[in-house]
């Protein structure tokens, strides 16, 4: 049986350029251990090939959990990021040192200064966003897709994909688990939506497998137990748990334009877990997304916002209308958010 205690993670290369790398990880089992996995590979961002700030922070191993960014009337940008340490060391100067070191490079002359504080109790990470028209909430949060973003999928044929997620429960071919067969579109991200979800659902994954990607589609079969080791034999469970996967593949990000007075907003949103973390390098994706169409941002924020069903992740842009798009425009847009959720997605 060998050492049970022994936590080992091998990596293996792929045979020819462009194969996968297969990650074996041997570790003690818990429930929602999938999902800690799959955090952790999302996390590292293996779709990124281009540089900016917030891949450094990320290469470093530095969490984004707030950011501000404003530009000043001289035409400066100060950007503030509210960041935690995976390896716990920001509070050695060596630490902070590398940290400012990278930066610099990636930055070069452009960066006037870069200093690291440590933030007081007013930058709590989790405190809430500033407040939501009840109009742009309901738009965000909605569960099912409304006809206007029925429409959008005329610029976003992959969309239309997301609606033929299929979940079907099994309990008679093993006399110990239950049984999912999933198939749905493949996303960045796709692993770790399902994991999470099961995790919040107190399920525990006994073994599985999945396909290789097939002309976008997926198909995974997953062992699962309830947390007492038993199967799920209530159907109204059986149900619930359908639901809430394809309600989590069908939209694991919420992307929409609103006015917020005079100017543009970009919001973004995905579900927290229950044990309060957000998803991985939605900032990245989003800030890349729109300095590839050349937009700039005027300002950002991330922060918490609770429904009477769960917390989100919010994720709020101010964009400067000083850009190629007409943001007035619907079709503008309709434009940007399908860029920005292909990126997020990783289409």
């Amino acid at each position: 049986m060998g050492v049970p205690n022994d936590d080992v993670v091998l990596i293996q290369k792929g045979k020819r350029p462009g194969e996968p790398h297969v990650i074996t990880v041997n570790c003690p089992d818990k429930t929602g251990l999938g999902c800690d996995i799959c955090r952790i590979i999302l996390d590292f961002g293996l779709y990124i090939t281009k540089g900016d700030v917030t891949q450094v922070l990320c290469e470093l191993e530095l969490s984004i959990q707030r950011v501000k960014v404003t530009t000043t009337p001289d035409g400066r940008v100060l950007d503030l990021f509210f960041i935690t340490d995976n390896r716990e060391l920001l509070h050695t100067k060596k630490r902070q040192d590398e940290t400012c070191e990278q930066l610099h490079a990636v930055l070069g002359e452009s960066c006037i200064s870069c200093e690291l504080q440590l933030a007081g109790p007013e930058c709590d990470c989790h405190q809430g966003v500033s407040s939501l028209s009840p109009v742009v909430a309901e738009e965000l949060f909605r569960f099912e897709l409304s006809d206007k973003e029925t429409r959008l999928q005329a610029l976003s044929p992959d969309m239309t994909k997301l609606k033929k997620a299929n979940v079907v429960v099994d309990n008679s071919l093993s006399p110990a688990h239950t049984l999912l067969q999933i198939h749905c579109v493949d996303h960045k991200g796709l692993l770790y939506d399902i994991m999470r979800t099961l995790k919040d659902c107190n399920m525990k994954i006994s073994y599985g497998r999945f396909s290789p990607n097939s002309q976008g589609y997926r198909d995974l079969d997953l062992f699962i137990q309830q947390k007492d080791g038993k199967k799920i034999v209530d159907p109204e469970k059986q149900s619930a748990i359908c639901s809430r996967l394809k309600m989590e593949m069908l939209h694991p990000l919420r992307v929409i334009i609103a006015n917020r007075g005079p100017d543009t907003e970009l919001l973004v949103a995905n579900p927290v877990e229950l044990c309060g973390k957000g998803r991985p390098r939605v900032f990245y994706d989003v800030t890349l997304a729109l300095k590839v169409l050349g937009i700039c941002v005027f300002s950002a924020e991330i922060g918490r916002y609770s429904t009477s069903e769960r917390e989100w992740e919010i994720y709020r842009f101010l964009l400067d209308e000083n850009c190629k798009f007409q943001l007035s425009s619907m079709v503008a847009r309709e434009q940007i958010v399908d860029r920005v959720r292909r990126a997020l997605m990783g289409w």
